[in-house]
């Protein structure tokens, strides 16, 4: 219905009263001495009751002229602040709520009977209330007095009025977001045609001047307004001490709310979204973490708890913490609901870390609470908090420590209007990936493609840095240049997926990106450059598609979908509990191999570099003069232990970075001139029936330690980097070595071993 403009600048201005009523009067039960915290309750309620008067609101005029009273006697001194004054004057905050609403919705006042709140709010003027709180205005905490409350379920919703207007119209701001987004658009047009060379090869200077000056202002504009979007996220905290109050109130619990960073500001979409998960995650620290005062003072901790919101910029995103001292989460009890409910079997409970623990409470369903109460103990809420906030592009995150409390970390972007991005291209169609979920780019290229990748479990995968990281193929996700998976297998994995690498099978292109917890490695065609891009929404017919997120427009017009990276990787085996258990548990016993002690030989690699090489696949080491060795084609040989044994010269393969080189030209020519009387040093592989032996310059030890990655390979046939005797030491990758220079490229080798 169409609502007069003084009623709907009365609603405007009750609802922002209403907002800062429930703070300041939880702020005055806690420090009934501060006069200026009174003055502006009283003040606000004031406000309305005239307002009301003059606009002939004769019952919300009566509530807020007896709530008025109450505060009068309050402020003379002649009552003091108690909880049951302040649950009274809470009331009538609610019963103005009331009348407010129904006013925009019908035009009229609420029909609501408010004679008893008018009886109680006299009674309390007239010192008559509750003996046991009369008179008790210590304040500092909540706890238990008088009747139990109904809990709000979340913080008052904004309404359409309250919606309309924040100082700024915000049909006027979204109206200059779409101005914005064109404008982008139009930017990006412009820049593809300025990067364009003409026939003549050269560009035309004016016309780059007038797109840069287009760049400089659109960029100007696009800040301008997403500032004015942005709120404080105050505004949706100011609700929450009503609701702590409440709470804790109906538990009979003493807390102390904290909040910081309450200017920290973020985009007006992302506060309403945020404004229901926040809700129920300050609810289950109240519920399941504070314990009551009795349980805190047995385990010697303040008899009052802490509740902690704070709130900060990092990294183009907003962080937000909620913290509490309380009983923590223990892990073996959530493993234990988690077994009983059939969740996890008990195999997978033993190798289950901790933290892999903590993450079963965002499961749907799940539950630890030992009975339901009006609050909690359903199952229902961690998993759809958890939903909630990676729908925007967030993430949430769990730590606890038992008997010390509990925080949850939420991590969100600024904005959903313009985001950075990733531009990738597939199956000849460019895709967009949000940078917020981007870890790192991976190129394999040539022989590395066959030996780095492996089929585990039914799952391809890429060993980075030591850790499992599974693929997933777009082209073959989203049926572009799709291949029969009947192909035969190629080492170890299905060529399909080869197939698919890019439009280059010398290269293989991976994205590792982050979903949920757990990263893993989309391959595509090929890695474009990064962009901001203007989101836009998807038509109805393409929003039931969980792996795309929205679409944008290019600067040559195309478009361009933009990837949904959780919903890819659960619409994948990747996303499935079952799957992650299985790599996780490869990855804890992978773990614990490598944290324990090896044994490695240290030696003097090329040009002054220490490299070391697992004990375990070194056979012997052994010595023999330059005249003993022979040559078979363009390779060198030595007789030994009645086999031919090929040599590989690692001052070859690494001076120049090339493996496949191992001749002896140049390599031992070199030795020899240093070295003339110094006989080879060889290091014999493990492999008994087909000997290699790699030839070193120097032995400098044999150490055992455990290994610590501390550096990514720097070329081919380099596992890593690791500190080894406070040295940079590189070690070897041998297999790669001896198979890059095997008997099957080699075969006049491969015959006189026949």
């Amino acid at each position: 219905m169409e609502i007069d403009e003084d009623v709907k600048e009365f609603l405007i201005e009750g609802y922002e009263h209403l907002n800062q009523l429930e703070g300041d009067l939880v702020t005055l039960e806690q420090h009934n001495s501060e006069p200026e915290v009174m003055n502006r309750i009283y003040r606000n309620l004031h406000t309305i009751k005239g307002n009301s008067g003059f606009l002939g609101l004769e019952k919300l005029q009566s509530v807020t002229h007896a709530g008025e009273n109450l505060l009068s006697r309050l402020r003379e001194g002649v009552i003091l602040v108690n909880p049951q004054i302040t649950s009274t004057l809470l009331q009538v905050i609610d019963a103005v709520k009331e009348h407010l609403e129904t006013i925009e919705a019908t035009g009229e006042e609420s029909e609501a009977d408010h004679t008893a709140l008018l009886t109680r709010l006299s009674q309390l003027s007239d010192g008559l209330g509750d003996e046991e709180t009369r008179g008790r205005g210590d304040g500092g905490v909540w706890e238990a007095g008088g009747d139990k409350e109904e809990i709000p379920d979340s913080p008052s919703p904004q309404f359409k009025v309250a919606d309309t207007a924040i100082r700024v119209d915000v049909g006027l701001l979204d109206k200059l977001m779409n101005l914005v987004g064109e404008l982008v658009l139009c930017r990006n047009q412009i820049l593809e045609f300025a990067n364009q060379e003409t026939a003549n090869e050269q560009k035309d200077n004016a016309f780059m001047s007038v797109s840069g000056n287009l760049n400089l202002i659109t960029s100007e504009l696009q800040e301008g307004v997403m500032k004015t979007r942005m709120q404080p996220i105050k505004t949706i905290w100011s609700k929450f001490p009503r609701v702590v109050r409440d709470i804790a109130v109906s538990l009979g619990k003493q807390v102390q709310l904290e909040m910081e960073g309450e200017e920290t500001e973020l985009d007006k979409t992302l506060i309403e979204a945020i404004a229901n998960p926040l809700t129920h995650l300050i609810r289950n620290c109240l519920d399941h973490g504070l314990e009551t005062s009795e349980v805190r003072t047995a385990a010697n901790k303040p008899a009052t708890g802490r509740l902690l919101l704070r709130a900060y910029h990092e990294s183009g995103h907003v962080n937000i913490e909620i913290s509490d001292d309380g009983a923590g989460i223990d892990p073996e009890r959530i493993k234990h609901k988690a077994l009983q409910r059939g969740i996890i079997t008990p195999e997978q409970s033993v190798q289950m870390s901790d933290w892999e623990a903590l993450k079963l409470i965002f499961l749907p369903s799940f539950s630890t609470a030992d009975k339901v109460t009006n609050i909690s103990g359903r199952g229902v809420g961690m998993d759809v908090v958890r939903t909630n906030i990676e729908k925007i592009g967030g993430t949430i995150d769990v730590q606890s420590r038992v008997n010390q409390g509990t925080t949850f970390k939420l991590k969100i972007p600024l904005t959903l209007a313009i985001i950075p991005t990733l531009m990738i291209t597939s199956g000849d169609a460019h895709y967009a990936i949000p940078q917020v979920n981007v870890l790192e780019l991976v190129r394999l290229e040539g022989e590395q493609i066959q030996q780095s990748i492996e089929m585990f479990h039914g799952t391809p995968v890429y060993r980075l840095r030591g850790r499992l990281l599974p693929l997933v193929y777009l082209n073959q996700e989203l049926k572009l240049n799709f291949v029969d998976e009947s192909e035969v297998q190629v080492n170890g994995y299905s060529a399909t997926n080869n197939q698919q690498l890019s439009d280059d099978d010398d290269t293989l292109n991976i994205v590792v990106l982050q979903a949920t917890d757990k990263p893993f490695g989309l391959v595509v065609d090929s890695i474009n450059d990064t962009q901001e891009i203007v989101v836009k929404p998807l038509g109805k017919q393409l929003k039931s598609l969980s792996c795309f997120a929205g679409a944008t427009i290019l600067g040559d017009g195309k478009i361009a979908l933009i990837l949904d990276v959780h919903g890819l990787a659960q619409k994948t085996l990747i996303g499935s509990q079952g799957k992650e258990k299985v790599l996780a548990t490869e990855e804890h016993r992978q773990k614990e191999d490598s944290e324990k002690p090896q044994q490695l030989l240290l030696f003097q690699g090329p040009n002054n570099r220490r490299m070391a090489i697992p004990l375990s696949q070194v056979s012997r080491l052994e010595e023999f003069p330059h005249e003993l060795i022979e040559c078979i084609g363009n390779y060198d040989v030595i007789q030994y232990r009645h086999q031919i044994m090929h040599l590989i010269y690692l001052a070859a393969l690494f001076s120049n970075g090339d493996t496949s080189s191992s001749s002896f030209t140049g390599a031992l020519e070199q030795q020899l001139k240093t070295e003339k009387n110094n006989m080879l040093l060889v290091v014999v592989s493990n492999d008994e029936e087909k000997p290699t032996g790699l030839v070193v310059e120097q032995i400098l030890d044999i150490v055992e330690q455990t290994i610590t990655i501390k550096g990514a390979a720097t070329q081919t046939g380099i596992l890593y980097c690791a500190v080894i005797q406070e040295r940079v030491t590189e070690i070897l990758d041998v297999e790669a070595i001896i198979s890059e220079n095997s008997v099957n490229k080699q075969p006049e080798l491969a015959m006189a071993n026949i």
